[in-house]
């Protein structure tokens, strides 16, 4: 065995060994690694109302045909919240659904918008691994582990951009936006969607209608 190795293992060991068996509260632990988009641009909505439009679409085959009933955003909605709910409708009708202007007979689509924001300098641990190439054009990252040497398969490949396109730059926002779509009759929810998501901290009151400020232009006196 590695000597290295062996000593982490007994170090790891004698920790193990000092563990408390019981505590009067739940220790804190972090999850497992996930990833979470980052939106910075306009084209990002459209592509969260084109993964909304797929994700209805495949819960609804089931169901019987009826069009859908998009309702206009509210008057105080973010501008994210009404770019989006004109995406969706653009992303259903695209994908050969009808959309009603009616909501008479048929299904009501609800968006619902969730700013929040959290403390700032929240900690964000990028991994490192290497990226191997199973085709043209697409790669598979692997050997996670900081210790682990570069692959032969991608000598020339720049890595260090690599892994920069990756992550989003940056320290973790403070914002992030929660959105959730619901398909509903008079009666019941046929389908259901929600994700969450990066925010720009710059980017905050496009998302966030509260924030908006609303200015009245006055004549000259």
């Amino acid at each position: 065995m590695d000597v290295k190795a062996a000593a982490a293992l007994m170090a790891a060991c004698a920790l193990a060994g000092c563990a408390m068996p019981y505590s009067p509260v739940p220790v804190a632990t972090n999850f497992p690694n996930t990833e979470q988009p980052k939106l910075q641009a306009a084209a990002h909505w459209d592509v969260i109302a084109r993964h909304v439009q797929q994700t209805l679409s495949n819960d609804l085959k089931k169901a019987s045909p009826r069009p859908f009933y998009v309702p206009e955003p509210k008057a105080n909605a973010s501008e994210f919240e009404q770019a989006l709910t004109s995406h969706i409708i653009t992303s259903l009708v695209n994908a050969g659904h009808t959309v009603s202007l009616t909501p008479a007979g048929a299904l009501k689509v609800d968006l619902k918008v969730q700013a929040v924001t959290f403390a700032a300098n929240r900690p964000q641990y990028r991994y490192r691994g290497e990226a191997t190439a199973l085709a043209t054009g697409l790669w598979v990252l692997s050997d996670i582990d900081p210790t682990v040497g570069a692959v032969g398969t991608v000598a020339a490949l720049d890595t260090y951009s690599w892994f920069r396109a990756k992550f989003a730059p940056g320290a973790t926002p403070k914002t992030e936006v929660i959105v959730t779509v619901s398909v509903t009759d008079q009666y019941r929810y046929l389908a259901r969607t929600s994700s969450a998501y990066y925010v720009a901290d710059a980017d905050a009151a496009l998302y966030n209608g509260a924030l908006v400020k609303e200015y009245k232009l006055r004549g000259d006196r």
